[in-house]
């Protein structure tokens, strides 16, 4: 009796934990995410050697220069791979945020296939594992609009 009652008594404590950690998570990230650190750091890797460079984000760097043909008037590029059970410095998952005029009267899901084509042909073997998009024009964006940070992986088969 008393095995079980402690073993209940650990899974309330990893419960309760669990159930803080994510009230302190949706209280923090809000305010980190539309901070002024936040901002001028989006998207910043630093190497090794803590300096920021983009020699070590080749794959983002592509994204980025190709996503210039489309002339976006904002565009956002946040390497996620860290949120994954990847290597570190990986390239593999990345959330895009594009804003160009070019995509006036298309439907979303043409919008999502243009970039996804153009990214692919240019990549090739390259090409991330993920890539998440936010298409939008720019009636559609806020310049104070803020992506929302991606779930925690799950480890591939939602464990």
């Amino acid at each position: 009796m008393s095995n079980q009652l402690f073993t209940f008594s650990n899974f309330l404590l990893s419960y309760k934990f669990q159930f803080h950690r994510e009230m302190l998570k949706q209280i923090i990230q809000p305010i980190f995410r539309n901070s002024v650190l936040s901002r001028n750091f989006r998207g910043i890797s630093f190497a090794n050697n803590n300096k920021m460079t983009s020699e070590n984000k080749p794959v983002e760097m592509a994204i980025r220069s190709i996503l210039q043909e489309l002339s976006p008037i904002h565009l956002e590029i946040v390497n996620e791979s860290y949120m994954h059970n990847v290597p570190k410095g990986s390239e593999t998952h990345f959330k895009v945020l594009i804003v160009t005029e070019k995509f006036e009267g298309i439907p979303l899901i043409k919008r999502h296939r243009m970039v996804n084509g153009l990214v692919k042909e240019k990549l090739q073997d390259k090409f991330p594992h993920a890539l998440s998009l936010e298409t939008k024009t720019p009636s559609q964006w806020k310049s104070d609009y803020q992506m929302e940070p991606s779930p925690n992986c799950r480890g591939g088969f939602g464990k």
